[in-house]
């Protein structure tokens, strides 16, 4: 990374805000696709798949999904059910159907060209935002256009002590602004990120390196964090006077009280956070505590290997399209008899009657955390006797809500972590022996909602100190019930 020059401001307000000039930051251009539509493609594929998620867990999907749906064409022929497959794991489910979408109407209603600026891309794409169609059109097609993430959040915030809340609708437009002025016109993709691997690899959220960082020198912050640590050297070596101006603060901002960026007066600099006290950020609202019945159903017969049933998620809302084992949201705390007698009448309903089962037991509990919600799933088992009397009929097509899957297809399937988690839960104990997994009677306590209590409680720390760390591509390039035996000998 090359990191040439920085922005310097004007000194009417702390924040910086009044004019700014037009030096650059620049970095080093990786060579890419020569088709511009391949190489847009590529890199929405990867900026999508970096949303809220590290790079190091992006890079192996990624490879996967280019190596597989290499063109737009070769997406938008591609199946939902095959997106889903392929994103499994990866969380945040929706984006792999947006991509899926978006991939469609570029075919359908472009003639396979992608919008050519940031804001048509962002107006005709589902799923691209500001940030998402400005890394597109500045990387991929060379438009002189900023980009606002986590990364470039932190290091604007810093640079100019912009104290408001990161979050609020005018500091957002503040910075969007600040990154368009710094936009080299000659390299923006190179610029932008440049930028985004400054705030990820340096300018982090947590134990910033400030003195590697290439424009400290420019840093409002760190000349704050400077002065303080020269008034207290001179303290203590008895001298009076400074060598040095003061760094502006908010008491000589000329909208005191007013300005919409700087730090509020109510809310104090901290000495030992130095430079991450920017940015500010609200607290972050409780997820909320949810509760799920799931039921492993196994079917074996003698001459086949053991399959699992599992249902198809609604097509929208969380993990749309998902496959799962049959579970039931609890709207409040009910007896384990209850639970089973739940999840029995379920059962039923799925395999379209009553069936020869055996006895439903519970296996044991497992947690998974969502961005909003915090959810707990008691998982049962339960076996299908072999003389059930049910017929089991292949489906016709794939538009199946329910279907039996092998352990290795299940591993396959579209599934999301939490039910590879419960699976894994349930073939542990499987392992233990059957009076493991067998005959277990829940704890009536309620532990796992004490734990959960307690992590809040853990992570209620400097909210301002957090940020996404979500690196550029830099780092990446180079309804019918009838069932269905998938996998089946």
């Amino acid at each position: 990374m090359v990191l040439l020059k920085f922005l310097h401001f004007g000194k009417n307000c702390s924040c910086g805000m009044t004019r700014p000039s037009e030096t650059f930051l620049g970095g080093l251009w990786a060579a890419l696709e020569q088709d511009i539509n391949k190489r847009a493609y590529a890199v929405w594929v990867s900026e999508i798949m970096l949303q809220q998620t590290q790079v190091a867990t992006v890079i192996d999907y990624y490879n996967k999904w280019m190596k597989r749906w290499p063109t737009l064409q070769k997406l938008a022929e591609a199946t939902l059910e095959e997106v889903n497959e392929m994103w499994a794991g990866l969380g945040y489910y929706s984006r792999g159907k947006r991509l899926h979408e978006g991939a469609k109407k570029v075919m359908l209603s472009f003639n396979g060209q992608m919008p050519r600026t940031a804001e048509d891309l962002q107006k005709e794409l589902p799923g691209v935002g500001r940030y998402t169609a400005g890394a597109v059109a500045s990387i991929a097609m060379g438009q002189t256009t900023g980009v606002v993430d986590g990364n470039v959040t932190r290091v604007l915030c810093r640079s100019r002590t912009i104290g408001a809340d990161c979050t609020s609708p005018v500091v957002m437009e503040a910075l969007w602004r600040l990154s368009n002025s710094l936009v080299d016109p000659s390299r923006p993709g190179d610029f932008n990120q440049a930028l985004m691997e400054l705030g990820a690899t340096v300018c982090t959220p947590k134990a910033p390196r400030c003195s590697l960082c290439p424009v400290r020198m420019h840093c409002r912050s760190f000349e704050k964090v400077e002065h303080q640590m020269k008034t207290a050297s001179n303290r203590l070596l008895g001298k009076s006077g400074l060598e040095f101006s003061p760094v502006p603060d908010i008491e000589n901002c000329d909208y005191v009280g007013r300005c919409p960026l700087c730090l509020p007066p109510e809310e104090n600099w901290e000495n030992d956070l130095g430079v991450m006290n920017f940015p500010r950020k609200p607290v972050r609202k409780q997820a909320r505590l949810e509760r799920t019945l799931t039921c492993i159903l196994e079917w074996e017969e003698s001459d086949r290997e053991a399959v699992y049933l599992l249902v198809q998620r609604p097509s929208a809302g969380l993990l749309a399209g998902l496959w799962e084992f049959p579970s039931i949201v609890l709207e409040g705390k009910i007896t384990e008899k209850k639970e089973k007698e739940l999840l029995l009448e379920q059962l039923e309903t799925l395999l379209d009657g009553p069936g020869n089962f055996g006895e439903i037991q519970y296996v044991g509990e497992v947690v998974h955390v969502f961005s909003h919600i915090h959810q707990t799933y008691a998982v049962y088992c339960c076996s299908l006797a072999k003389t059930t009397g049910l017929v089991k009929k292949e489906a016709e097509d794939d538009a199946s809500s329910s279907r039996w899957l092998t352990k290795m297809a299940f591993q396959k399937a579209a599934v999301s972590t939490a039910m590879k988690k419960i699976f894994q839960l349930y073939q542990s104990k499987e392992a233990e022996g059957p009076k493991n997994c067998k005959g277990k009677k829940r704890k009536t306590s309620t532990h796992s909602e004490d734990n959960m209590q307690r992590s809040h409680k853990l992570k209620k720390n400097k909210q301002s100190n957090t940020g996404q760390k979500q690196l550029s591509i830099l780092g990446i390039f180079g309804k019918s019930r009838k069932c269905e035996i998938s996998s089946r000998p």
